[in-house]
């Protein structure tokens, strides 16, 4: 006995796009204000731009200073490398943020004698895919 059933191509779905009701756009509107309020909260003193590969592709001489390094060594370095505690968790949240467009908070650096450095930052999603940040510190750590 054969049990094999015959082969069925997937049928196609076809969904019909529905107009955005007025109320909803308004909404989308409001919070995007919000949204563009929201990245004036952290002072841009220190400022940084990553690729998708999370490589600095542009640093600010402030924010060079801030970690003991020349831009020429920042720019192509992994964000990774710069940051503490060293992680499996830093592509995940990447991917989180590009996402969602936007994130806020603490992180920690480390200055290239090893000294953390607590900050404030304030990321966004760029037009061109890169992701543009702005810093503040916090304290300098032990």
């Amino acid at each position: 006995m054969d049990n094999k059933k015959s082969y069925t191509p997937p049928r196609m779905i076809q969904y019909r796009a529905h107009p955005i009701p007025e109320y909803l756009t308004g909404l989308f509107k409001s919070d995007l204000a919000a949204l563009d309020v929201a990245k004036r909260q952290v002072a841009s003193t220190y400022t940084t731009v990553v690729d998708n590969d999370r490589k600095y592709v542009q640093v600010s001489d402030s924010f060079c200073e801030l970690l003991g390094y020349n831009s020429e060594e920042l720019i192509g370095k992994r964000y990774d490398e710069v940051t503490a505690p060293k992680t499996c968790d830093i592509p995940a949240i990447f991917n989180l943020f590009k996402r969602l467009g936007y994130m806020q908070g603490l992180w920690m650096l480390v200055h290239r004698t090893g000294q953390r450095i607590l900050i404030r930052y304030e990321s966004w999603l760029r037009a061109d895919s890169f992701i543009e940040s702005n810093i503040e510190v916090v304290d300098h750590l032990r």
